[in-house]
């Protein structure tokens, strides 16, 4: 039996129908991940399986005495609670009927008493808590209100799961995450034994966590067995299915509409069926939900910037005795899309002041190139005015909006962005989060700017929302600053990474050709070298010591080894030699054509002549190249 079930759901607010006549079921050992687009009713679904709001229709049934705990995206704590008095409150029911009865009161049936103690396991809720919070590598004295954002989560999963649920539900639980936190998580949660149904855009983290994907569409529950990739395959055949069903219905029903216009034949009796069948189509018609329509990007680049954006020369910043940013050195061109990778309050939001010209360094030099115009995308939306409407907030005082030297209404700017023209007066704070995104993305692509800084802009946003946005940034002509811990979406996005490695030395950034992947492999195996080449340094057993004294191949060998970016070059410089020599080949017969003078102008034959003896320079100056990079 299953331990949640859903039937005949529904759930509205105002007109718009969250559930209608949704289905759901949640086996045990299930791990579930709810998708669907922002505003759909996830969070909402989520809270009426915890038990927290009612169904407007449909029955929801549990198991008995299944216990279910609910994570809501942004965690609430007493206010002044230390992280122990926090936890415990995922045993409260334990807590309170062991000290029930041992200050039990006449009357009291202390034989059912102890039987639920022992079925919630809570003679020793102190040890459970203990245990739970070693786990999750926390401080059970610290004060709540002074944690991050990320810490807030993991002391919120350590509450559910020191109250050994049956079923998990976790709403967005990677946000304010880092990366190695994210993995923790996975690990976490897939060693768990319970049923777990969680809500997630980050595509990377269902991959390795959920065996099931269920999505909420139209008010409507739909299942897909197995990984993400799966689900998008089998996705995309179903709208294109659902696209052609709805064109032969809608062709059917204009058929029937024309019959029945015709006036006499449709009133004999024999053909009334035929009328009954015309209202049936048109109900289905009306009844039927349209597919939600897709978000339209588009940003304005401004005028372009200088060639070299910053250039850091031997950075470091330091804050007292904590050194955030030791040596870093990197340059910065125009169109290059950057990803910035570390934990939380590891330096990232610093390196960015540093870049941008925000910060002086505490020794180094920045140079920062001419022209920029920066606008930036704050993942805690402390720019948006929550009392201020959609319009206002777009466009203050003014009902256009201007992209790339065109006008636009902002009503019509906000449709783009999926809300329709009777929500552009409503207040920022009636907004779910990820329509808070959407509305700050919206006014950040309205201004002019050649430098992007996101942070954190994938939070609350839906996976459609996400693959669009991907793309405006691949197609971006200026210059892009990401910090995301969605894996997936920085692998899409960026060209270069730059890495905190504070684990080795404090203070240690790296940049890396490519994305999150590309840099893992990378530091992997340059860790991997400078393993091996410290054992091959390290001193001998002294019988063998005259050996070692004559032998020191090993650590040269790694010295010499080439690098990620040389590697990378060599392997596409046969691709580059032939391509030139091709392009060569192909003037030199051109040139030898004798009536190329009379089709073309003196100067054009010229400038082909030029690029042939180039070609020569570019040719002599690749083989070079290849030469020395394969000698290494």
């Amino acid at each position: 039996m299953a331990l949640l079930s859903l039937s005949n759901a529904h759930l509205a607010f105002g007109h718009v129908p969250l559930l209608d006549g949704a289905g759901f079921s949640l086996e045990a050992g299930e791990r579930v991940a709810l998708i669907g687009r922002n505003g759909a009713g996830k969070s909402s679904l989520l809270k009426v399986l915890a038990g927290l709001e009612k169904l407007d229709d449909g029955l929801l049934q549990a198991q008995q005495n299944v216990r279910r705990f609910y994570v809501p995206q942004e965690p609430d704590f007493a206010a002044g609670a230390t992280v122990f008095e926090v936890v415990s409150e995922g045993v409260a029911e334990a807590k309170a009927l062991r000290a029930r009865y041992e200050a039990h009161e006449p009357g009291d049936d202390l034989d059912a008493i102890q039987t639920r103690i022992e079925a919630l396991d809570g003679w020793n809720w102190e040890r459970r808590v203990d245990e739970t919070l070693q786990r999750l590598h926390l401080d059970p004295a610290a004060v709540v209100d002074a944690l991050s954002g990320g810490t807030k989560k993991r002391v919120a999963l350590a509450q559910a799961l020191a109250a050994h649920p049956d079923v998990l539900l976790l709403d967005e639980p990677t946000n304010h995450l880092d990366l190695d936190a994210i993995v923790w998580l996975q690990t976490l949660l897939n060693e768990w034994g319970g049923a777990l149904l969680l809500i997630s855009h980050d595509r990377a983290f269902i991959d390795a966590v959920a065996t099931r994907i269920v999505e909420l569409d139209r008010g409507v529950l739909r299942s897909y067995p197995g990984h993400f990739s799966a689900y998008e395959a089998t996705k995309a055949r179903e709208l294109e299915d659902e696209a052609l069903a709805n064109a032969r219905a809608d062709k059917l029903l204009a058929q029937e509409e024309v019959w029945v216009r015709k006036g006499v034949e449709a009133r004999r009796t024999r053909s009334v069926g035929r009328v009954q069948r015309l209202q049936a189509l048109r109900e289905q018609r009306a009844r039927r939900r349209e597919s939600l329509g897709q978000v339209k990007l588009e940003v304005d680049s401004g005028a372009p910037s200088g060639k070299i954006v910053a250039e850091l020369r031997d950075v470091s910043q330091r804050f007292g005795d904590r050194t955030l940013i030791d040596g870093f050195s990197a340059t910065i061109l125009r169109g290059d899309k950057v990803g910035l990778v570390g934990p939380n309050g590891s330096g990232k939001t610093t390196l960015l002041k540093l870049i941008l010209g925000e910060l002086a360094p505490t020794q180094g030099s920045v140079r920062r190139g001419s022209n920029l115009q920066v606008a930036y995308f704050d993942q805690m939306r402390a720019g948006l005015n929550l009392d201020a409407t959609l319009a206002d907030t777009i466009s203050p005082g003014s009902e256009w909006v201007e992209i790339g030297g065109q006008r636009k209404h902002v009503m019509s700017y906000l449709t783009d962005f999926l809300f329709s023209p009777e929500r552009a007066n409503s207040p920022v704070r009636t907004l779910s989060g990820g329509e808070r995104n959407r509305v700050q993305l919206a006014r950040l692509f309205a201004l002019p700017a050649n430098v992007l800084v996101l942070d954190e802009p994938t939070n609350d946003l839906d996976i459609d929302t996400l693959e669009l946005l991907e793309e405006l940034l691949q197609s971006y002509s200026g210059t892009v600053f990401l910090v995301s811990h969605d894996r997936r979406f920085v692998d899409n996005v960026v060209t270069s990474t730059i890495a905190w490695e504070g684990d080795a030395k404090p203070g240690l950034w790296r940049e890396y050709e490519g994305g999150i992947e590309d840099w893992l492999q990378q530091r992997d195996r340059s860790r991997a070298v400078a393993a091996a080449a410290a054992a091959a340094a390290a001193p001998a057993p002294a019988p063998a010591a005259s050996a070692a004294a004559t032998a020191p191949a090993k650590p040269a060998a790694a010295a010499r080894k080439l690098s990620y970016k040389e590697q990378r070059e060599l392997d596409a410089l046969p691709a580059k030699i032939e391509a030139l020599e091709a392009e060569q080949k192909a003037l030199g017969e051109q040139l030898a054509d004798p009536g190329i003078y009379a089709r073309e102008t003196h100067q054009k034959v010229a400038e082909l002549q030029a690029r042939y003896s180039a070609i020569d320079d570019e040719l002599l100056a690749a083989l070079e190249r290849w030469e020395a990079l394969g000698a290494r």
